[in-house]
């Protein structure tokens, strides 16, 4: 189980390929990417000039309209009784999984894919 788990959170770590004084500077922008429509916020700062914060708008991006679609489909779900509200909220919890998964990684520095959903576009970090 825990080889599964570690499997799970081995995303690709593309840290090497930023200016570690970018990183420095840009860390709380990153970080705040990840919290809602905040991810448009790196894109603002500074003229959006750091590629580490446009990574994680990037990511934060992703998990914004993963967000909108757990919200459809907790809506959705919500219609099944007892089990609607499981699914509703084991959904929910994976949301705010990934949330912490990423602001922990802009925090400390890494610039890591967020699992499952995080390699499926991009359109700020390239």
């Amino acid at each position: 189980m825990s080889n599964d788990f570690n499997d799970f959170m081995n995303t690709p770590d593309d840290t090497g390929m930023y200016d570690t004084q970018d990183i420095q500077t840009n860390k709380v922008w990153a970080a705040l990417s990840y919290v809602g429509i905040l991810f448009i916020l790196p894109l603002l700062v500074n003229g959006g000039q750091s590629r580490y914060a446009k990574y994680h708008a990037n990511q934060g991006f992703i998990l914004f309209l993963a967000n909108i679609v757990v919200g459809i489909a907790s809506a959705i779900l919500g219609k099944i009784p007892v089990l609607g509200a499981v699914l509703s909220a084991l959904l929910s919890l994976a949301s705010l999984a990934l949330m912490i998964i990423g602001i922990i990684n802009a925090a400390n520095g890494k610039a890591k894919q967020l699992p499952l959903i995080g390699g499926l576009f991009h359109v700020f970090d390239k």
